[in-house]
């Protein structure tokens, strides 16, 4: 190291060691110097439009690769902006890691440009946040700050880098660690405890496992499958703040109910699960929790109130315990009845469905949607879904299945469609991506349309338009009635000439039956496109056999 580099030289090789290939990004006075150091350690910028799009773009590209996607921000304002996209990276288990630029340290006190405490801000939707103290220690800062993410339940993590830090000269002092520095740290299940597991599995009549978000990836769904298939116990993930109701999972929680053991894998026992609570659960349904948080697992056990259902628990990392669970396994056979009759309860979707008759002249019925949609996934040869949350959001997930799909997760926010999408043409540059959004959803980043014009991302926007925060309302005509709805209305807006002002490629479509054929237009153009649709407005379904209420998980 030369004494003439400085500390933003040193935070862009540390990045580059790290394995990082794109700064999610939006410009601001106090990280102009590391703009410059990319230049030379060949970091690409991706310049998005907002702060809250950078970081939804990191979050989406930790979870399609595993590997910690990085977003930097100006300080201030700029950090204010990124810090509430961090929520659903946390909720969801991405790994990321937010850097902000920041005041100053030599003029901090004294009322600095943009002084705020930020690291403060942060911290309670991060793991971990903290303030870079020196030039010479930002290598280590970036060691640390990689492997947390990626340690244990992976998550966000936010490190602020004042500007004297950046522009001093690193110095004689500074290092770059090791590759393995930036690694996580493992936590196994022991054989003698994933035998244990495995016994009470064998034992239990209708045993169940439940997963969080990390078996939603896909190295998480090959380890469901081959515990799946080592055991022949359902392995179900639940990534949705519907939880139980949460309709991409049909008729789960009708069955849910009839299970007798349940296996926490990496899963709080928290409102998704009804706390664990009787209603949902048996009341004679025992718990084995696993999880490589010690906070969540005393979380669990206090909203079960009798520690007499928690069979076992047990720190571990998920994905590792799974894998442990599957090498403890022996037939996995025993199960199958049951198996089949879970496996049947989440592919149940309402009969009307099916022969659903689609109006002549509109609006768009959401199942007419999912259709369409569908179609378009089954025809690429790779494909990435992408849903958002609302009413809309529920149907789509309801209605289209994909090998990859991300969702905006168990936070319940909206409006990561969009950034999530541009993510995911990145991460999987040959995929058909398809991202379904309402139109309440469209407003949050509209403008990453120019970021996909401008990085020539393509993928497919489908909007469901219709002209309401239909969640809410939904809300207002269950609890207060039609005469008291208030604040919930939008204007049928053509969002699909929005979209080609931006250069990208609109569709709008009023009748189902012009839906392939706009669908098609819009995947050949090879633009960034919105298929803009007159959607009937209906409330989120209740797929369940027995009638239940939909569920939160709007914004």
């Amino acid at each position: 190291m030369t004494r003439k580099a400085r500390g933003a030289d040193i935070l862009a090789q540390a990045l580059v060691r790290a394995g990082t290939r794109y700064l999610f990004s939006l410009s601001g006075n106090q990280i102009m110097p590391v703009y410059d150091a990319a230049i030379d350690a060949k970091l690409e910028i991706v310049h998005t439009r907002h702060e809250g799009a950078a970081v939804h773009m990191a979050d989406a590209w930790g979870r399609l690769t595993g590997e910690p996607g990085v977003a930097i921000v100006t300080g201030g304002p700029g950090h204010a902006n990124a810090v509430s996209a961090l929520y659903t990276a946390l909720a969801s288990d991405s790994p990321m890691v937010l850097l902000s630029g920041h005041a100053p340290r030599g003029q901090l006190g004294k009322g600095a440009f943009q002084e705020m405490r930020q690291a403060d801000m942060a911290a309670p939707v991060a793991k971990a946040s903290w303030t870079a103290q020196s030039a010479a220690g930002l290598g280590h800062d970036m060691a640390r700050a990689f492997a947390i993410a990626r340690s244990g339940r992976p998550g966000p993590v936010h490190v602020s880098l004042p500007f004297d830090v950046l522009e001093a000269a690193a110095g004689d002092a500074a290092t770059l660690p090791e590759a393995a520095a930036f690694a996580g740290r493992a936590t196994p299940l022991g054989e003698v405890v994933a035998a244990t597991v495995i016994a009470q599995m064998a034992r239990a009549k209708r045993p169940l496992v439940i997963g969080g978000p990390q078996l939603g990836t896909d190295r998480g769904r090959a380890a469901a499958a081959r515990l799946r298939a080592a055991t022949g116990v359902p392995v179900v993930c639940m990534e949705s703040p519907r939880g139980i109701a949460d309709p991409a999972l049909g008729a789960f929680a009708d069955v849910l109910g009839e299970a007798d053991l349940v296996v926490l894998l990496g899963k709080p026992l928290d409102f998704t699960l009804r706390f664990g609570q009787t209603g949902a659960f048996a009341a004679d349904c025992r718990f084995i929790a696993i999880d490589s948080d010690v906070d969540v697992i005393a979380r669990d056990l206090a909203n079960l109130g009798n520690p007499g259902r928690m069979v076992l628990t047990a720190v571990a990392d998920t994905l590792a315990a799974a894998d442990a669970l599957t090498a403890a396994a022996g037939n996995g056979g025993a199960h199958r009845a049951w198996a089949d009759e879970v496996a049947a309860a989440i592919a149940h979707r309402p009969a009307g469905w099916g022969s659903l008759k689609p109006r002549a002249d509109g609006p768009v019925h959401p199942v007419e949607v999912g259709r369409a949609v569908q179609s378009v996934i089954d025809a690429a040869p790779e494909a990435v879904l992408v849903a958002d949350g609302g009413e809309f959001g529920q149907w789509a997930q309801a209605c289209v299945s994909a090998p990859t799909r991300i969702l905006n997760g168990p936070a319940g926010s909206i409006g990561s469609a969009l950034p999530f999408a541009l993510a995911a043409r990145l991460a999987r540059p040959q995929a058909t991506v398809v991202a379904l959004l309402g139109d309440g959803t469209f407003g949050f980043h509209a403008a990453e349309f120019d970021t996909a014009v401008r990085a020539q991302l393509a993928f497919v926007a489908v909007v469901g338009n219709d002209a309401c925060w239909n969640a809410e309302h939904q809300i207002q005509l269950r609890t207060y009635g039609p005469q008291r709805t208030v604040g919930c209305e939008l204007l049928p807006t053509r969002y699909d000439q929005v979209v080609a002002a931006f250069g990208g490629h609109g569709e709008h479509v009023v009748r189902a039956a012009d839906l392939p054929a706009a669908l098609g237009r819009a995947v050949e153009s090879q633009r960034p496109a919105c298929v803009n649709v007159a959607l009937e407005s209906l409330p989120a379904p209740t797929v369940s056999r027995r009638a239940a209420p939909a569920g939160g998980g709007a914004h």
